[in-house]
């Protein structure tokens, strides 16, 4: 992403987040903060035209996935707190809205925003101007990812390397090198036992059939024309045993027909995820 702007795709993620809460019902992730924290000047037009929003055959399987992404992270995040774990990383938070409606008490999680310095401060000022108050166990904690590890991080932010946690890691892997990536996956895979990372990916074009294909080159093109070019996708079979053997010893791939029987089964309004993008449970 360039360094003078907040990043272009966390824009759209939130937008999609907002959107779900207007044009669906019922709906599949409950954010009441995800309309505010897009700041007045976008909250305005989305809630007197949300149709505008939807107006692409794309728009509702990208809106399906950005809910479904959510909620499947927060589930797996009640099911690490009753292992023990006490610490949530949030990596490429963006405007991500947890921390400030957590139904957990205070004391009880700490979380760790991680993000880019440019799209953190500007995701500092969308709080402000909301009247949003950061709670007393968050921590912001700004990162390069190509210039610095998250380890590094996490240990300058004041994180707990010795105790578990949970990583959440959504709309990022397809951003970054292979080496990034895998240097991450790397260091979640070391933490201690109860820890464990949700993130998702892009399918490796070259699994997709024609159809399929072509929307993932013309959502590429989209991201590339904003700057912020996907670099990496997965073939799932090689990605399960490559966490595998980084150390992680539960991995749970969720495709499209997984996550539609999850979240999506039996709604009149036919809302469903697509086949390009798939969800990852990886615990050690």
């Amino acid at each position: 992403m360039r360094e003078d702007r907040p990043s272009a795709t966390a824009r759209r993620v939130a937008m999609r987040r907002a959107a779900h809460q207007l044009l669906d019902d019922p709906k599949v992730f409950d954010d009441p903060l995800a309309l505010s924290v897009i700041g007045r000047q976008t909250e305005s037009p989305l809630r007197a035209d949300p149709g505008h929003f939807d107006a692409t055959p794309l728009a509702p399987y990208l809106r399906a996935f950005v809910a479904a992404r959510s909620r499947f992270a927060e589930d797996e995040l009640a099911r690490a707190i009753r292992r023990g774990v006490h610490q949530y990383v949030i990596v490429g938070a963006g405007l991500d809205t947890f921390a400030y409606r957590s139904p957990y008490p205070e004391g009880t999680l700490h979380v760790y925003e991680v993000d880019h310095p440019t799209t953190q401060a500007w995701k500092r000022e969308r709080l402000q101007e909301a009247g949003i108050a950061p709670p007393a166990d968050l921590t912001f904690v700004p990162i390069d990812f190509e210039r610095g590890s998250l380890e590094e991080g996490l240990r300058d932010g004041g994180h707990d390397r010795d105790a578990p946690s949970l990583f959440s890691w959504l709309g990022v892997t397809e951003y970054l090198t292979m080496d990034a990536v895998m240097g991450s996956l790397r260091f979640i895979a070391s933490a201690p036992g109860a820890s464990g990372v949700v993130f998702d990916y892009m399918v490796s074009p070259s699994l997709l059939n024609p159809a399929e294909r072509a929307r993932f080159e013309a959502l590429a093109h989209r991201v590339a024309s904003a700057g912020e070019p996907w670099q990496t996708s997965f073939d799932p079979g090689l990605l399960e045993r490559d966490l595998r053997a980084l150390g992680f010893g539960y991995v749970e791939d969720n495709g499209q027909d997984e996550i539609n029987e999850k979240y999506f089964k039996d709604r009149s309004d036919g809302l469903r995820v697509g086949s390009l993008s798939r969800l990852v449970i990886a615990r050690v």
